[in-house]
Formats: structure tokens, sequence, C-alpha cells
């Protein structure tokens, strides 16, 4: 079983930045796509953003042009640079891995705050 480890959460202020990133056990290089999710108490977990293999990136709608999302196979990692950090990015966010033959892994959630 493959596992996922977030890191990076924490409190910060709104107009603030935070990295998370994502450590893989094991080679990333199966990893058709790799991404984040974030969920709120009462709420579905939803997509915060994707990046493929190649490197292609798609992001929600309400974090374009603020987070970037970006993969190093290299050294197993995934990571989401997260800026202009507003109240409602609070949330648990999940890292999320699709592998070519079709299992899929969740890491345990880091917890992001944006509070003054």
């Amino acid at each position: 079983q493959r596992q996922l480890v977030e890191s990076g959460g924490g409190l910060v202020q709104p107009g603030g930045s935070l990295r998370l990133s994502c450590g893989a056990s094991g080679s990333t290089f199966s990893f058709k796509y790799m991404g984040w999710y974030r969920q709120t108490p009462g709420k579905e977990r939803e997509l915060v953003a994707r990046i493929s293999r190649d490197r292609t990136t798609m992001y929600a709608d309400s974090v374009k042009g603020r987070f970037t999302l970006s993969r190093d196979d290299l050294a197993n990692t995934m990571a989401l640079q997260m800026n202009i950090l507003k109240p409602e990015d609070t949330a648990v966010y999940y890292c999320n891995a699709l592998e070519y033959g079709g299992m899929e892994y969740w890491g345990k959630g880091t917890l992001v705050t944006v509070s003054s």
C-alpha cells in the first residue's frame, strides 16, 4: 500500500501564503495524475488542482491565478504554492494520486486556516 504524506498546513492571515507539500512512498512516475482536494465540514471534498505526468495542470476557478501546482518525479513529491489566501480557502487539504493502472491514493490531510 503506497502512502502519501502532506505537510505545510497551518494558520495564515488573509493575503498571506502557504506552501503545501506531498511526499509519496515509492516512485511517482507511475502516477498519471497528482492533485490536491479540500474539504470543509458539511461539504463534499472538492478538487483544488491537478497535475498530469506531462505537467499539464488544471485549477478550480476559485484558485486560478493564486495557486500554483508542481510535481517532482525525481524527488517523489508534489507541491501547492498558495498565494493571496482568503478565509474561504480554509479547509483540510488532501493529497491525491491516481496510478495509470487505476489505483487511487489519499493522504490523511493537512489543515489550512486563513484568519486574522
